[in-house]
């Protein structure tokens, strides 16, 4: 054991070294940029051009979020890659955060170009970053494999600190100041990380500074290193990685391109070879991984194989729980009861403000144990951890202000209705609300409407305002400045009837933080019973894992059945979506760090930032399937209801959890001993 190692293990916070907590607070700003923004990205094309969105159809920007992700997790396999070979675990974290950063800043901007620009580059920043933190701590722990679980478990916190606070604070910013605000917050705090991560790099020793290409050892059944055989690449290999990386960043660009700018790079002679293209592509490389795994030695290729059997779980199992940022959100938004009055207001108001405090006043408890053990030496970066959780509680404190001082007022506006008769013969009513650009038909009739909206403006009886339709469906509503209202010609003209006591709309995005919440509060139980003699086999981990998300969608499937086919809205209770939210995060916790802490287990330290870019790559297939997916919620609704929509997600993951229980002792002799 090394002298280098065992100071590293010697500053202890809450039971692990100093250094572990580095990297969960640089993981954390990473993760608050990522959800921030992915908090933001699907509700901001969606929403109507009077607000700052872009009016685009679900289906188009689902389809572009289906493809950011999967492109986010495709990267990883080349900044793992290069990681391993050239530049080593921490130049490739440190490279990876600052692309991120002018990725999250193009963002801010608002404009196509800078959109696409930003998805772009953090896209890159991401391939460098995310498969070298995972792969950072393994070599950190190389010679304690026995707290490798623990190690996961809070940096897997760490993830869903980051994510809690990113789409809670980057999400309320974008619903309420503006969607810049939102986007330019997830770069401010992912440059904080990069600094905070930079100027500590002395708490590592010599661990992560040099690529990982040179150890050629692997652990034997009796848990002896042995020399093992390497695979290099050939040439036929090199040829099949060149073909499957263009074909398949062709489909996965090609999907949003053939609907938002209706260029289709696939279709020939009038027929879409989309699916036979992503077909090919698996065939290849499936082949490609085949082939490789066979030419290593029997214990080597027996972990790869299972390695490969968990990514296979994970692909189902992220292909459904990815749901939430797409058509969770989207149900979230038009499908569910969003506004409380009364004593359900009042308890609401207080809940936030304790799932809002409780948690950061964990994680800033945490951030004085680290002080206390690294202040001296890192003062730096210290001082700017320090000033990033200043920033934290100063929004904390102008959000809980905000929402106790907004208030809502019953308002109404002029709507028309006219008569028109379908395709079957029958006549039909529809009403729309008069714009500023409405030109009245001749047969129209004029009714008076009503309807909700939220304002921080002290306005009384009679006040004349306008307002916008956030999406077209004369149900969600949004106050305009006079400044807005000049620059665009839909808003409405409305006049304040009252002031609505005590009544408040809850954010869209505000159930996405429910994940996260849950996992701080869950975490600890479950790495508990991960070290108690209950622990599962690892089979048996993703099975439960897969049989909790199947209930979490189950959920959704009885709450969602009342609503019609067809439907575009609806007020379903808030109960059902926090019921989904919590079997998906148990379910999560099942399968997330347990598969990270399993990949670092089997796979040989030369090509571990390697194989953690594999891992990745079946996040990405996951994703990728979530977004197509998910795009496919209105035809569905059409056709049948929104509760089948849910019930697919609900049968999908059961089947693939009782695949998952049968093949467990396959599993167990694959993994030679690996516990």
């Amino acid at each position: 054991m090394s002298k280098s190692r065992n100071e590293f293990f010697d500053t202890q916070v809450l039971g692990h070294p100093s250094g572990l907590f580095v990297l969960f607070f640089t993981e954390m700003w990473e993760r608050f940029s990522f959800y921030g923004m992915r908090a933001l990205l699907v509700l901001f094309l969606v929403s109507a051009l009077g607000i700052g969105g872009w009016d685009w159809p679900r289906e188009n920007a689902l389809a572009l979020y289906g493809t950011y992700l999967a492109l986010l997790y495709l990267t990883p396999i080349i900044g793992g890659t290069l990681a391993d070979k050239y530049l080593g675990n921490r130049k490739a974290i440190i490279i990876g955060a600052l692309i991120m950063t002018f990725g999250h800043a193009s963002m801010a901007i608002e404009t196509p170009f800078f959109l696409y620009l930003g998805l772009g580059l953090l896209v890159i920043g991401t391939g460098f970053f995310k498969p070298n933190m995972s792969s950072f701590i393994s070599i950190l722990y190389k010679d304690f494999p026995e707290k490798k679980d623990g190690a996961y478990t809070i940096f897997y916190m760490g993830v869903n600190a980051g994510a809690f606070l990113g789409i809670m604070l980057c999400g309320y910013l974008g619903e309420i100041l503006g969607w810049s605000w939102g986007f330019g917050l997830a770069g401010i705090f992912m440059l904080l990380g990069l600094l905070q991560f930079t100027l500590a790099q002395g708490i590592f020793g010599e661990a992560g500074s040099k690529p990982n290409k040179d150890n050629k050892k692997i652990e034997a059944d009796d848990h002896t290193e042995i020399e093992d055989k390497l695979n290099p690449f050939t040439l036929i290999d090199k040829i099949i990685i060149v073909i499957v990386a263009a074909l398949g960043l062709t489909w996965v660009i090609n999907d949003p391109l053939s609907k938002i700018g209706e260029v289709n790079f696939l279709e020939f002679g009038g027929t879409d070879y989309s699916g036979q293209t992503i077909l090919v592509t698996l065939v290849l490389f499936v082949f490609l991984l085949g082939s490789r795994i066979v030419r290593y030695s029997k214990i080597t290729r027996d972990k790869m194989i299972a390695v490969v059997i968990f990514a296979f779980f994970i692909i189902f199992f992220w292909a459904s729980f990815e749901q939430a940022g797409g058509s969770m959100s989207i149900f979230a938004k038009d499908y569910t009861s969003r506004i409380l009055s009364g004593n359900s207001a009042l308890i609401f108001n207080i809940v936030d403000v304790i799932i809002t405090v409780v948690p950061i006043a964990i994680i800033t408890w945490v951030l004085f144990l680290l002080f206390r053990q690294t202040f001296k030496k890192y003062l730096i970066s210290n001082l700017i951890l320090g000033f990033s959780f200043v920033l934290i509680w100063g929004i904390v404190v102008w959000k809980i202000y905000n929402n106790f001082n907004t208030y809502s007022y019953e308002i109404s506006y002029q709507t028309y209705q006219i008569s028109e008769t379908n395709n079957q013969g029958k006549e039909t009513t529809k009403t729309y609300a008069i714009t500023a650009n409405t030109k009245l038909p001749e047969n129209a009739v004029l009714v008076d409407n009503t309807t909700v909206i939220r304002s921080a403006n002290d306005f009384v009886k009679n006040d004349k305002i306008a307002i916008i339709d956030i999406d077209k469906k004369g149900v969600n509503y949004k106050y305009l400045t006079d400044e807005q209202a000049e620059l665009i010609d839909t808003n409405i003209s409305a006049t304040i009837i009252k002031k609505k006591e005590n009544e408040i709309q809850i954010p869209a995005t505000w159930f996405l933080i429910l994940n996260s919440l849950f996992i701080i509060a869950f975490a600890p139980l479950f790495s508990k019973w991960w070290e108690s003699k209950y622990n599962p086999k690892p089979a048996n981990k993703y099975a439960i894992g897969l049989f909790f998300l199947g209930i979490g969608f189950a959920f959704l499937a009885y709450g969602a059945s009342g609503i019609p086919q067809g439907a575009k809205t609806a007020s379903v209770s808030i109960v059902w979506l926090i019921l989904a939210y919590l079997f998906h995060t148990l379910g999560e916790l099942c399968v997330s760090p347990v598969g990270l802490s399993y990949v670092s287990k089997l796979v040989p330290a030369r090509m571990i930032a390697f194989m953690f870019g594999v891992w990745y790559l079946a996040l990405a297939i996951g994703n990728k399937t979530s977004g197509k997916m998910g795009s496919m919620i209105d035809d569905i609704t059409a056709k049948y209801d929104i509760s089948t929509f849910f019930l697919i997600f609900t049968f999908v993951p059961i089947i693939i959890g009782i695949i998952a229980l049968l093949l467990n002792p396959v599993l167990k002799k694959l993994m030679h001993g690996v516990k």
